[in-house]
């Protein structure tokens, strides 16, 4: 027992859970497991040439001010509030998003913050980018001799 591995007995237990749930439990309950707290929303990015074209669902958006987009370099940050509410009605059950909505978007490449435009339609926000291009493709650093 002393030249044992410490962690052995975990590698017999996980046999024996996965022969328990079947080697496919998780990947069939992992779509359940989503985290309650923070909203998500459906989103597409797409890519052409030097331009990407990102859409974000928020349905129930009342006014355009509702909403704030924030670009810099490689990163979008999306900001919202959503109230969905109509008089005389209580909510029985929801299943659309309500509340704020913050979300990062790592982008593909870095992108102008002088060009870019973002409407909203029919509970889409559709946010238009375009390819930072440095105006030198590459520098060439100076190499010195160092002293000894």
């Amino acid at each position: 027992m002393a030249n044992e591995h410490p962690f052995t007995p975990f590698s017999d237990w996980t046999k024996h859970w996965q022969q328990f749930f079947q080697n496919d439990f998780w990947g069939n309950i992992q779509p359940l497991l989503r985290s309650s707290h923070q909203p998500s929303s459906g989103m597409n990015i797409y890519k052409k040439d030097n331009e990407l074209l990102v859409v974000v669902s928020l349905p129930g958006l009342e006014k355009s001010e509702d909403a704030e987009v924030y670009v810099s370099y490689k990163t979008l940050e999306i900001k919202a509030t959503i109230n969905l509410s109509f008089q005389g009605f209580d909510l029985v059950e929801e299943g659309i998003f309500q509340g704020r909505f913050e979300k990062t978007i790592p982008l593909p490449f870095p992108v102008k913050d002088d060009r870019i435009e973002a409407t909203y339609h029919n509970g889409l926000l559709f946010i238009h980018l375009h390819r930072l291009i440095p105006e030198e493709p590459k520098k060439k650093i100076v190499i010195k001799k160092s002293e000894p």
